[in-house]
């Protein structure tokens, strides 16, 4: 016998969450507004319910369900791509946002959706391995790591913040392609807290590091994810 298990999740009027799941591929399978407001969508084996509560504060809300996946990376690119198409970019601060995928110090690492209802969807990659960043890639990748198990899945942006600015202090000699992850996380975490000038300082800082070619085709999400970051400080 297969089990089934469908999470549950407040939102203030379905009319807020049910546009945010088809921007990301969901279909809606049922809706009803009497005698209360009922939806359910469904992405491949995903499937998320929702109840209206009028007087419901998505800030407020503890609603998290988590949804593992063989590949954090091609969702999350599928997740932007209709995101982008509907509302014309992916949000990443307030509610509802999206995290990029990382490595999260503890786990084997994935991204978040918080959607317009503050309900946290927590993608998460298949623990194939311990997660744990190469030796390799440096000190600060345990720094990043660090900081995304407080950013992002415990959701304290300022323990983030302290962590990444410690880190790359502590690690101020380390080479360029080492540095420039750290400082663009530290950059969207800068603007999800709402202090566009110090973003702006650090991706200043970004540009003016100076890479390899192979470096850059190595580091071509953070790079992406930087220009997407200073077009969002435009007026």
């Amino acid at each position: 016998m297969t089990e089934t298990v469908i999470p549950l999740l407040p939102c203030r009027q379905l009319d807020d969450v049910l546009p945010f799941y088809r921007a990301l591929g969901f279909d809606v399978t049922y809706r009803q507004e009497r005698p209360n407001p009922y939806a359910a969508v469904r992405r491949g084996g995903v499937e998320l319910h929702f109840f209206g509560v009028p007087e419901f504060d998505p800030e407020q809300s503890m609603g998290s369900v988590v949804v593992v996946v063989p590949d954090t990376g091609a969702l999350h690119a599928a997740f932007a791509a209709g995101l982008r198409t509907a509302f014309g970019k992916v949000p990443v601060s307030g509610i509802p946002r999206m995290t990029r995928p990382r490595r999260v110090q503890g786990t084997s690492g994935g991204f978040v959706v918080v959607d317009p209802g503050g309900n946290w969807v927590r993608i998460s990659r298949r623990k194939e391995d311990s997660g744990e960043p190469d030796p390799a890639e440096g000190r600060l990748a345990r720094v990043i790591a660090a900081a995304a198990r407080q950013a992002d899945a415990r959701g304290d942006v300022a323990a983030g913040v302290k962590l990444l600015e410690t880190g790359l202090a502590r690690h101020a000699a380390a080479p360029p392609a080492q540095r420039l992850p750290a400082l663009v996380y530290l950059a969207e975490l800068r603007l999800r807290a709402g202090d566009r000038d110090a973003a702006a300082e650090l991706l200043a800082e970004v540009a003016a590091l100076e890479l390899t070619e192979a470096e850059r085709e190595a580091l071509a999400d953070d790079l992406a994810a930087a220009t997407d970051l200073t077009g969002r400080l435009d007026p």
